[in-house]
């Protein structure tokens, strides 16, 4: 019979955690902190945009090393979400439905079939930080986790297509955000946020929801310098 946990070990663990997390949350900060930098001086600025692929697989690491119970559901999640937002990306591009007529650039690295592989990881990102801060913070029902997480990443979009455009992540039609761009992320986010939902993950540290929080700031800096 396995022996329960003293008292003392219980905590020694849970500081461990603490200063992991703790540890995880300092880079991502940190190295949003800088991204702003760079990217509002003339002289770092090009350099820091061959940067963002690296930065988003950092953040990548960072946020699938924070999780809590990492076993085969949450990579079946990885995955599912890696392959629908890749998806809904490829058939937006070539299609012009869902987000309307727009194409991508070359800051984002390496394309398969007009797409940046790492888009997908983007996706998991901006999901599974929202689904988590959601799960966290807000509505006790998935319906409204749901729809409060998806209305949360479409005010992100917002303040993320100027800055990408302005970077050349991707390009619209004349230039011109549309509004089923919009309607086609709340869409998106809903349907990923409802897979998040499926999972039924524990409840998780405070990594991902201060993630989405950096984003957010992050955009608004850039956005205004």
């Amino acid at each position: 019979m396995e022996r329960p946990k003293s008292i003392s070990s219980v905590h020694k663990s849970r500081n461990m955690a603490a200063a992991k997390n703790g540890l995880i949350i300092l880079i991502i900060v940190l190295f949003h902190f800088v991204g702003v930098i760079g990217f509002s001086s003339s002289v770092t600025h090009d350099i820091f945009l061959q940067l963002v692929p690296f930065h988003l697989l950092l953040m990548l690491g960072c946020i699938i090393y924070s999780h809590n119970g990492i076993n085969g559901n949450f990579w079946v999640f990885v995955v599912i979400i890696y392959l629908l937002g890749f998806w809904v990306e490829w058939f937006g591009v070539h299609t012009g439905l869902i987000f309307g007529n727009y194409s991508y650039g070359e800051t984002l690295g390496l394309k398969l079939f007009d797409i940046p592989l790492l888009i997908g990881v983007n996706w998991f990102l901006l999901i599974y930080a929202t689904g988590v801060s959601m799960q966290r913070y807000m509505f006790k029902t998935v319906f409204g986790r749901v729809i409060a997480g998806a209305l949360l990443l479409v005010i992100l979009d917002f303040l993320i297509e100027p800055v990408a455009q302005e970077q050349d992540q991707w390009q619209w039609e004349g230039y011109k955000v549309p509004f089923s761009n919009y309607m086609g992320w709340f869409l998106a986010s809903a349907v990923m946020l409802y897979v998040f939902e499926a999972v039924k993950f524990k409840r998780q540290s405070m990594v991902a929801p201060v993630f989405l929080l950096t984003q957010f700031i992050f955009f608004v800096v850039l956005h205004w310098i």
